[in-house]
């Protein structure tokens, strides 16, 4: 007999949105020992518990009173990597957000990003006829059907004028590399996975279908993109309905070219350079190897890893929409990355995902160490020594 605190209808609206695996938790706490939120203070820290959250997610939601904190997880997977049960926590999170967006009950901050991208096609509240002007000053090849490879630029990068140099600087890599791509230009929208993250799943689907019919309609078979966030989605949510292609990140793409020899770094870097792992690049799909062949390549003054690195690496916070969450000073997980990279005697912090690149030089510049440590996408220090 089920407790009747549990909230049977709700239960199952969750499951049937994603939260099959929610019943399988067994509130052992690994998940929460594991969760970047136990190494920062504040008042976040002290209240979210993603072992709690699960229960709840049994429970129906029952006696849940404050949506901002299911809304604070940065869905990194450090936790669901290490479940010893295997239950998918990042879509049980995922299904519970939806059940409160579904609802109309979207926190506030969050409104006006999802409004954005119903109405532009992005979250940045860009206009949709600006979405190339990234390109401006370069020759950007376009999507034909002799193209084999469609470049795919985050909405990020086409928007947000720091990261719009790492759409640039990628764009170089891969001309210096002789690589056929093409973009297809202010048709494309958002591909969706930070709004599915944060419970818009009718967002999601609107905006999934209209790429996979604008990508099907042009004869995309492969994907170069510039995100790690664009590479899992495409990956894994877009092929059940109905996107089916050859998906990987520019790292992997430029590390095949470097070995093959069609890509010459001369090695411009003279300075010290740790690398962040982002966790939707590295955790989440498994990309490790490809950005530290090219940065051995790139850099003459060394490579150092960070404490936490590859599938251990520390979130940078980013994920799961939480980019657009206001985070005060000292408790910030990129202001541990940043307290690590200069321990480790690193002159660079360089990442290769547009929403970790932010949240760095966030963290750095709260910390004030922004003249002891530069923060880098690592497409830049690669185009750097072209």
């Amino acid at each position: 007999m089920e407790p009747k605190y549990v909230s049977l209808e709700m239960r199952d609206y969750i499951v049937s949105m994603g939260a099959e695996t929610v019943n399988w938790c067994m509130q052992c706490g690994l998940c929460t020992n594991l969760c970047p939120w136990r190494l920062v203070p504040g008042e976040t820290s002290e209240k979210f518990n993603i072992r709690h959250m699960q229960r709840l997610g049994q429970m129906g939601l029952e006696g849940f009173e404050d949506e901002h904190i299911l809304f604070a997880c940065t869905t990194c997977s450090m936790c669901q990597s290490h479940c010893p049960r295997g239950v998918k926590i990042v879509d049980n999170v995922r299904a519970m957000r939806a059940s409160l967006v579904g609802a109309g009950m979207a926190p506030a901050n969050l409104r006006p990003i999802l409004g954005s991208a119903h109405a532009n096609g992005n979250p940045w509240s860009g206009p949709r006829e600006k979405r190339t002007a990234w390109q401006q000053g370069l020759e950007v090849p376009v999507f034909g059907p002799d193209t084999e490879y469609f470049l795919f630029v985050c909405c990020h990068s086409c928007y947000d004028p720091r990261s719009t140099k790492v759409a640039q600087s990628i764009v170089k890599l891969l001309k210096a590399a002789g690589v056929s791509f093409g973009v297809i230009g202010n048709e494309e929208s958002c591909c969706g996975e930070s709004m599915r993250k944060l419970g818009d799943e009718e967002l999601f689907q609107k905006l999934a279908q209209a790429n996979i019919e604008l990508f099907n309609a042009k004869g995309v078979k492969k994907i170069i993109t510039t995100s790690p966030h664009c590479l899992w989605t495409f990956s894994h949510e877009y092929p059940e309905l109905g996107g089916q292609w050859e998906v990987i990140h520019y790292t992997q793409i430029l590390a095949q070219c470097l070995e093959d020899g069609r890509l010459k770094l001369p090695g411009g870097v003279s300075k010290k350079v740790a690398f962040h792992d982002p966790c939707y690049l590295g955790r989440h799909s498994g990309v490790f190897d490809p950005p530290r062949e090219l940065l051995q390549a790139a850099v003459n003054g060394g490579t150092v890893e960070l404490s936490r690195h590859r599938a251990l690496s520390l979130c940078c916070a980013g994920g799961g929409g939480r980019i657009w969450a206001e985070v005060p000073m000292g408790e910030r997980f990129g202001e541990l990355r940043v307290t690590d990279a200069l321990k480790q005697g690193a002159e660079v912090l360089a990442t290769s995902c547009p929403y970790c690149l932010n949240m760095l030089i966030d963290a750095c510049n709260s910390l004030g160490k922004q003249e002891e440590l530069e923060i880098a996408e690592l497409s830049e220090l690669l185009a750097a020594g072209l």
